[in-house]
């Protein structure tokens, strides 16, 4: 990374989820690659067909997985994406969604086998360890399969997906050069399958939301698309809110207050005897009435109202009093996850905060690791049992799973082409957004949430999408007591599901001028 240390939790929760990649490092060196002097092969692709029941509704379904190359400017193939497409027999008008999961490096393996293919993954919904193979898959009828196509799609440099020919895996790893390629492949796709006349939703999750706005416009801009709706699991536009490490980051300080909050509650570390949803708004309402104007004061405040303050923050945060006067009632949250519960010797997960860890440690300033990262190796194997088993994915080639480990440290993440000069911030494609909503009247964006997310906090999708010029009216919020891949929790799994539905066929319902 060049630039922008700011945006290191994003980047780093590829790292987070990821498995030992020394094995995929030299499954991938082993592997032969094609030059810009020897031809390209044709794209590879498994089809298989399925039927099953969604939503009550029974339908027959295609699954087609394989590549989509990409182009240059001559029509040479610079990239093959790959991606996983379930379509229902119908017309060629039915809604389609992609998908993508985020990293910056992270294949679509999170929602495609937790949250919205029609086969799932079963860990414990109480964030207990799942345990060691063989893992359990199970049906998913409740997933949106009766609403909407889905395209699962992995990014340049994950999954099984390739930079070819005259590409360089480079010239796609960048927060620019990203949204280009995936906006390209969109358009390429719709193409492929004669889908131009289909409603279009994006869904990403964490770096994914980051992605989704940012397509949103080079789609509008370069391509003359208009998509129904967008999807945000895990909200990360603007990365100043979700950035809890940089020292005069005030924001972050107001951001992380609720989610600590319902981590602290849901831990039993604050009084929990009430209401939950009053006491998380309790919560958002001291940290923006109360704790913002007092940080923004510095030195200048008096005493008194410190007292009050540090009182405040030990009911919503469980810390004790001592800690909050030593952080000078600067909390980063990161190291709130091993303050919590540190007299007991136990971290609390950073992606979920319900789950904890016994780190050998007990006096380093944060977690050396993430709780959240045991059900890491249950993903894995469901995918790869999955591919093999029911899609008849039997390929030799390397299936990168979050990412290529050259991605992170490479990507670039500097919005302006080489050369010009860029004064460093924080990420936020915010901007690209708000362009794409005025743009369109009829688009509107929902909002996915963990109350135990310490990675990307709910109250920061707020503040986010409450300025940048977005109107209030364009945003739909929903919010579930799991973690940032929320859906591990069976009944906020079940409602993401649910909300999901209703926003896309929402969105996708016929206008006056379809009548």
């Amino acid at each position: 990374m060049k630039s922008c240390n700011f945006s290191l939790a994003m980047v780093a929760l590829a790292a987070l989820l990821s498995l030992p990649i020394s094995v995929l490092a030299q499954a991938e060196a082993n592997e032969p690659q094609a030059t810009a002097e020897q031809p390209v092969p044709a794209p590879t692709r498994f089809r298989s067909e399925h039927k099953g029941t969604f939503n009550g509704e029974r339908l027959t379904y295609t699954v087609d997985a394989g590549e989509t190359y990409i182009r240059n400017g001559e029509g040479e193939p610079t990239a093959a994406i790959f991606s996983f497409d379930y379509v229902v027999e119908s017309d060629n008008n039915r809604p389609v969604t992609f998908v993508w999961n985020g990293g910056p490096g992270s294949s679509s393996t999170w929602l495609h086998m937790g949250g919205y293919g029609p086969k799932r993954i079963v860990v414990p919904s109480d964030a207990e360890h799942p345990g060691v193979a063989p893992y359990t898959l199970k049906d998913a009828p409740e997933t949106i399969l009766d609403t909407t196509d889905m395209v699962f799609v992995d990014p340049v440099g994950t999954g099984f997906s390739r930079a070819i020919g005259k590409g360089k895996k480079e010239d796609f790893w960048g927060l620019t050069e990203d949204a280009h390629s995936m906006a390209a492949f969109i358009a390429e796709w719709l193409t492929a399958n004669n889908r131009w006349n289909s409603p279009v939703i994006l869904l990403g999750e964490s770096f994914g939301t980051t992605r989704a706005a940012a397509v949103a416009k080079v789609l509008l801009d370069d391509y003359v698309i208009n998509v129904n709706g967008i999807v945000f699991v895990s909200q990360a536009l603007d990365y100043q809110g979700s950035t809890p490490y940089v020292d005069d980051n005030i924001i972050s300080y107001i951001t992380y207050v609720p989610t600590m909050a319902a981590t602290a509650w849901y831990h039993g570390k604050v009084d929990n005897s009430g209401d939950f949803e009053a006491f998380i708004q309790d919560s958002r309402d001291f940290a923006t009435n109360e704790l913002l104007p007092a940080l923004f004061q510095g030195n200048l405040l008096s005493a008194e109202k410190r007292a009050e303050l540090v009182s405040q923050l030990q009911g919503f945060t469980g810390l004790s009093k001592e800690y909050i006067e030593r952080v000078d009632l600067r909390i980063n949250a990161f190291r709130f996850a091993k303050e919590l519960r540190r007299d007991e010797g136990i971290a609390v997960g950073l992606l979920d905060s319900r789950y904890t860890l016994d780190e050998r440690d007990d006096v380093a300033a944060r977690p050396a690791g993430d709780a959240a990262r045991v059900i890491s190796p249950a993903y894995k194997a469901a995918l790869m049992h999955y591919m093999r088993n029911d899609l008849g994915i039997d390929w030799n080639r390397a299936y990168l799973n979050p990412a290529d480990p050259e991605l992170s440290g490479k990507w670039r993440w500097s919005p302006l082409p080489e050369g010009r000069s860029w004064e460093p911030h924080y990420v936020n494609t915010a901007p690209d957004l708000a362009d794409v909503l005025r743009s369109n009247p009829v688009l509107k964006v929902m909002v996915g949430s963990g109350y135990y997310d310490l990675v990307t906090p709910f109250f920061d999708a707020e503040y986010t999408l409450n300025r940048h010029g977005i109107a209030q009216e364009d945003i739909v919020y929903h919010y579930y007591h799991g973690g940032h891949m929320m859906y591990v929790h069976e009944p906020a799994r079940i409602a993401l599901l649910k909300d999901t539905r209703a926003f896309i066929r929402a969105q996708t319902a016929p206008t006056r001028s379809d009548r």
